[in-house]
């Protein structure tokens, strides 16, 4: 049964949602294609329709991650004031594929790599605000993105509620403070 272009767009659409889905909750090593399918509704011999292999799913699932993390332009404190929650932080499958899957990226493929610098540089100029000397506020992005990022990976990875909550809540405070000085 031949299927049509629209259901072939849709299955793609389903397969690299649950796999953005997955990888965020478990890291890229952690699923395999089989369970990406089966999540999507689809048998696995279908995947090689799709894509030529993992590496590849991987590339384009965040570079679609990444590209949906920024279509909304929010300021600056709204952004971190959405981004530093205990919402965010206790729903890493729906989360920043940034702080989910910066680490397992880097001992991924070239194309993986670059999917994820596309992406940085993006959100970067998201955050990044019109300043004299060009330098600044480059500079106060790059702070501010890796203050969040590391914060959320932080706040996920402790044992400890009150001390998760707190890493959340001073970083915002620090990144509010920050700026008002800018």
């Amino acid at each position: 049964m031949k299927v049509s272009r629209e259901q072939m767009a849709e299955n793609r659409k389903r397969i690299l949602a649950e796999a953005a889905r997955l990888f965020r909750e478990k890291g890229f090593d952690g699923v395999s294609v089989a369970e990406v399918m089966k999540a999507a509704g689809l048998t696995h011999g279908g995947f090689y329709g799709h894509f030529a292999s993992k590496d590849e799913l991987i590339a384009q699932t965040v570079a679609q991650c990444l590209e949906c993390s920024h279509e909304k332009p929010q300021a600056l404190a709204a952004l971190v004031a959405d981004y530093l929650t205990p919402q965010h932080r206790d729903d890493a499958g729906a989360g920043c594929a940034t702080a989910a899957l910066a680490a397992d990226v880097s001992r991924q493929s070239p194309d993986v790599r670059l999917a994820m610098a596309d992406g940085l540089r993006a959100q970067l100029a998201q955050i990044e605000g019109p300043c004299a000397d060009g330098q600044t506020g480059r500079r106060q992005a790059i702070g501010t993105w890796s203050a969040m990022v590391g914060a959320l990976i932080l706040a996920r990875a402790v044992d400890d509620p009150a001390l998760s909550d707190e890493i959340l809540l001073e970083t915002r405070e620090w990144i509010n403070d920050a700026s008002s000085k800018v």
